[in-house]
């Protein structure tokens, strides 16, 4: 089945080398382009494409503000083209919050000088993307709202942060199709995601109370660039507390540590993470793997590992290791993930302990936690 896709810029260059990219791929079919995002919106109703590649930066509507419009009017998988800045991922972070499903950075000096490692990661990329739950999981007409901001975090010493009103869908979570989990003491919530991991990884840590008990590694690939934003953007949202990680850092219950982009990070058994470089023969930096697999070296039995939302394998041979330690697994359930490729691999290889909607895996954390 050929894939369609509406291609949005305001970049007439740049609507023309997408498209041409596009278009040399035989599973996909370019069946329109627009050049601001009130002509997205009006396209999209029109021509009911598979897939939206999505800039912001536009005259008449921004990006943002088309993709809000499209999920409200006619639920599409987007897919962003970002800049690789602190303001690029603040403002990719923000198309993800309105319902974008995933993003590219867009450069145009890699059009001209890798045209064919360009036309693989973008044709995959839309490919991936249609294949997205977006058009269903929680994106059905008007049925956004505004969800309550969460109190301010009680933990004594840490910064308060700025509240800031989430998107949320209204529709019911898909029932959990595990048993709640039982309490034990664990010393470490690993938790390792891909596409649709930030809109995930926002929807559970604002469910956990300022005093949860265990410390938090999060595991999420994005570009070096980006990370930082992203840590800054959920301690903002959280009652817990949201650091990017660095060497040397000491893990301590309420506060998650997220991997910077472009490296791998560690833990071991004194409590501390270390941040090492990326290893070019590694697909992902970071790799949900890595940090699994130490985890496991380091605490054995005593870690709740979590994969949520993403496409591939990354995490399942770290989660074997922790599974062989006596740790727990869970798994966020297909009905809640935007891509149902990381969990699925876990729930292939018979290393679940339990699998759980969305919403349930953040309710579940604060209940298992001693």
């Amino acid at each position: 089945m050929v894939v369609k896709v509406l291609v949005v810029d305001d970049s007439g260059f740049f609507r023309r080398r997408v498209t041409e990219i596009l278009s040399s791929d035989p599973q996909i079919q370019v069946v329109g382009t627009a050049n601001n995002g009130r002509e997205a919106v009006e396209r999209t109703q029109a021509l009911k494409p598979d897939v939206i590649t999505m800039d912001y930066e536009m005259p008449m509507m921004d990006g943002i503000t088309a993709v809000r419009q499209i999920m409200q009017t006619c639920p599409t998988p987007v897919l962003m083209f970002s800049s690789l800045t602190h303001e690029g991922a603040r403002v990719t972070l923000d198309a993800l919050d309105a319902g974008a499903v995933d993003y590219l950075p867009k450069n145009f000096e890699d059009i001209s000088r890798n045209p064919e490692k360009v036309k693989q990661m973008l044709c995959e990329k839309v490919l991936t993307v249609s294949r997205s739950n977006r058009r269903y999981n929680g994106f059905s007409g008007t049925s956004i709202v505004s969800a309550p901001r969460p109190a301010a975090r009680p933990a004594a010493g840490s910064s308060p942060g700025a509240s800031r009103t989430q998107q949320a869908a209204t529709a019911a979570p898909a029932p959990a199709t595990s048993a709640a989990p039982k309490r034990k003491a664990y010393r470490l919530v690993a938790i390792g995601t891909s596409t649709g991991g930030p809109v995930a990884l926002q929807r559970v840590l604002t469910q956990l109370p300022g005093n949860f008990p265990a410390p938090i590694v999060l595991i999420q690939h994005m570009p070096a660039a980006f990370t930082r934003a992203f840590a800054e953007r959920l301690d903002k949202l959280c009652r817990i507390s949201v650091k990017e990680a660095e060497d040397g850092d000491v893990l301590r219950p309420g506060l998650a540590l997220l991997a910077p982009g472009g490296k791998q990070m560690m833990v071991d058994g004194r409590g501390s993470v270390r941040i090492l470089p990326g290893d070019d023969r590694l697909n992902y930096k970071p790799c949900v793997d890595i940090t699994f697999g130490s985890a496991a070296k380091a605490f054995n039995d005593k870690v709740l590992a979590v994969v949520l939302t993403g496409m591939g394998a990354d995490g399942r041979e770290g989660a074997r290791l922790l599974k062989q330690a006596g740790s727990q697994i869970w798994a966020q359930d297909e009905a809640s993930c935007v891509i149902y490729g990381m969990p699925m691999a876990i729930v292939k290889a018979g290393l679940d302990d339990a699998v759980y909607s969305l919403d349930d895996i953040g309710r579940y954390l604060g209940e298992a936690c001693l």
